[in-house]
């Protein structure tokens, strides 16, 4: 449902690109009723583009946080989930830091994140995208197809099936 763009500039080994997408997805799963299938991460090495910040040529690493917004996402919500993707990087990706290339040496702070709350439709898999806070009636309205692709196999959605068990997500008799 929501689709994170880890733009980079510093080098990211696949085993920092795996960590960094496995943390993503459990910090915006815990935070928000979207199961794991449905958190897409990105990440596209923007060393070679040419972008500004605040009218000087800078370059930076950043993610942008395409979600779906609603009343039940507040400030506080969105504040929680960048702080948390912060520790998760500043975990992730070594020091030394560097601001700016100023020394000529690769910058791996994540200098921004930007939440934009733009995802106003979609289909996943299939599946008509429900608005944000409404995803529990969407699993209660589609658990049966969502069980019928997890018996043919699909092993995403038997991994889906089983999160949204293990979490609760629809109680018993709901």
């Amino acid at each position: 449902m929501p689709l994170y763009e880890v733009e980079h500039i510093c080098p990211l080994t696949v085993s920092q690109q795996d960590e960094l997408a496995a943390a993503i997805t459990k910090i915006h799963t815990e935070k928000f009723t979207a199961p794991a299938l449905f958190v897409n991460v990105r990440f596209t090495n923007i060393s070679e583009q040419i972008t500004y910040v605040g009218g000087k040529r800078r370059q930076t690493n950043r993610i942008l946080a395409h979600v779906r917004h609603g009343p039940s996402r507040t400030q506080d919500d969105y504040a929680d989930l960048c702080s948390k993707i912060t520790k998760v990087w500043d975990a992730t990706v070594p020091l030394p830091r560097h601001p700016f290339n100023a020394t000529g040496k690769v910058d791996v702070e994540l200098r921004a994140i930007f939440v934009l709350g733009d995802i106003v439709a979609g289909m996943e898999a299939g599946f008509v995208l429900p608005e944000a806070g409404k995803d529990v009636q969407w699993f209660k309205e589609n658990m049966v197809a969502f069980k019928k692709k997890a018996e043919d196999g699909d092993d995403e959605f038997q991994d889906m099936v089983a999160e949204i068990e293990r979490r609760g997500l629809i109680k018993n008799g709901s």
